[in-house]
């Protein structure tokens, strides 16, 4: 049988140890009962009241492959504390082939097993529950008694040995004058500029960061106010700021949120970037833009050498105009049939020409199994020394490692069949143009380069010859033939031929 372990710890009491007696214990459970562990998953610091855990979701994606038979668990609980999640995703494992085993709870596989795993998940999540009661409860009764509960300390004042909040003499001062200078006009960014330059560190140690300010001017800890869920203390502690302070701050963040986001520099996308070239000097292109004297925003792609270096005679090229061109190509690209088979194909078969690791362990084990074979042969003729013993154990140590390391390598890269090669290849016909994530997708998987000359684009696509010539004359009417296909094909960018300049 091969088995996968799974292991886990929260972060309420538990820490790496715990993981390493997990490991320990499931090892001792596989190697007693003939398992053969090919791969281990584990999540640290996560809790098991939701699914939402990377390492399980990854187990649980890598039991479709077929690749092993078994989840081997410490404890029940450490798979989940959640009956409906137990229940929902045993089921999904099922299908697949696979069960769950716990190393140290004993389950046999009768009616009456089912029972006391059931027994077993539902104190799991009792358990859970009751834990999660307590913990809040502590930190309510914290809260109420103006104690620290833990995490991330604030910047201004210190923890006494009683958990006590504490004016910390050398921060409060600056986190006042943060709330005057706001308060009085200044912005944030100076703000933060001038403590960068005095050295003033966050209360992690580290160089503060813009929503450094913001959190301290929107922080009514400073009003000496402690808040744990609903639970509400005023005056639990000394305060550094007034009310009508903080007031004040407030009123100026409320009117400042409701202005444009005028400090944030909107970046212009141009998807073309890193793959277009200048067809006259062959030097790259890169977008800039320019302001004209009605106050409309214009982007271009511009070639390197003539913008910096003067030493080409390349004119800008409209962003929208090339890029569509380029869009529309790709997209028409994807419609051949015959080119699709093609690139399925070629993909298929890079799969095992890129997995030389995996061919080479492959004949390795069949070279050790023929060997295995050759030397019992010898043994059943009578032919043994206390060499050939020694020489056999060895050989089969070297298949059981190999084939474990088989299994992890093939969980690693698994082998895509040619049905779902093509079911993402075609899943890009579907692109939206309008979506600028869908249109850089599309960019960056299918398009190699683009050469831009005066009268014409050269399109070099991701696969063998895959070159396309097109004369800018041509792409008004690619664009006509698009919206009389069909009209709500590129209607939101409609290519027109605008020229170089």
């Amino acid at each position: 049988m091969k088995a996968v372990i799974y292991a886990r710890y929260s972060s309420d009491n538990q820490r790496e140890e715990s993981i390493e007696g997990q490991l320990r214990e499931c090892k001792e459970y596989a190697e007693k009962n003939d398992m053969l562990i090919v791969n281990t998953y584990i999540d640290r610091a996560l809790s098991a009241k939701t699914d939402n855990r990377p390492e399980f979701q990854r187990m649980i994606k890598d039991s479709t492959s077929g690749l092993f038979n078994i989840i081997l668990v410490w404890k029940l609980d450490r798979f989940a504390r959640n009956r409906y999640d137990s229940a929902y995703y045993k089921a999904q494992l099922k299908k697949n082939g696979v069960r769950v085993i716990s190393a140290k709870e004993t389950i046999s596989d009768g009616p009456e097993g089912i029972i006391l795993e059931s027994m077993l998940e539902g104190y799991a999540e009792y358990y859970s529950a009751e834990l999660s009661q307590k913990i809040i409860r502590g930190m309510t009764e914290n809260a109420l008694n103006a104690k620290f509960n833990g995490g991330c300390k604030t910047f201004g004042y210190i923890i006494d040995e009683n958990k006590h909040f504490q004016i910390d003499p050398t921060h409060a001062p600056v986190v006042k004058e943060i709330f005057t200078r706001y308060a009085d006009g200044e912005g944030t960014k100076s703000i933060l500029n001038s403590l960068k330059a005095s050295g003033i560190k966050n209360s992690r140690g580290k160089i503060p960061g813009y929503n450094f300010i913001i959190t301290i001017l929107k922080n009514r800890r400073y009003l000496g106010e402690y808040r744990f869920k609903d639970t509400v203390v005023e005056n639990a502690f000394e305060p550094i700021v007034s009310q009508e302070l903080f007031d004040k701050c407030q009123k100026r963040l409320e009117a400042n949120k409701r202005k444009p986001a005028h400090f944030k520099k909107v970046e212009d996308k141009y998807i073309l970037t890193g793959k277009i070239f200048c067809g006259l000097c062959g030097d790259s292109m890169s977008g800039v833009s320019g302001t004209s004297k009605t106050g409309t925003k214009h982007r271009y792609y511009c070639c390197h050498n003539a913008k910096s270096k003067k030493s080409c005679c390349k004119k800008r090229f409209k962003k929208d105009f090339l890029e569509n061109a380029v869009l529309i190509s790709t997209l028409d690209m994807l419609k051949n049939k015959k080119l699709i088979k093609q690139l399925v194909n070629t993909c298929y078969k890079m799969q095992s020409d890129t997995s030389s690791v995996l061919n080479s362990m492959e004949n390795r084990l069949k070279q050790i199994e023929k060997e295995i074979v050759n030397m019992l042969t010898a043994i059943k003729q009578g032919i043994i020394t206390e060499s050939t013993k020694t020489e056999l154990s060895g050989l089969e140590a070297e298949k059981n490692d190999l084939q474990t390391s088989i299994a992890r390598e093939q969980i690693k890269h698994p082998v895509l069949t040619k049905e779902q090669i093509e079911f993402w290849i075609c899943r890009f016909q579907n692109t939206d143009i309008t979506d600028q994530i869908q249109k850089q997708k599309l960019i960056d998987v299918f398009i190699n380069s683009i050469y831009v000359y005066e009268d014409k684009i050269i399109i070099t696509f991701n696969y063998k010859d895959g070159g396309k010539s097109i004369d800018f004359r041509d792409l008004e009417k690619i664009a006509k033939k698009k919206n009389s296909d069909n009209p709500n094909d590129y209607q939101s960018s409609p290519l027109k031929v605008i020229g170089g300049a």
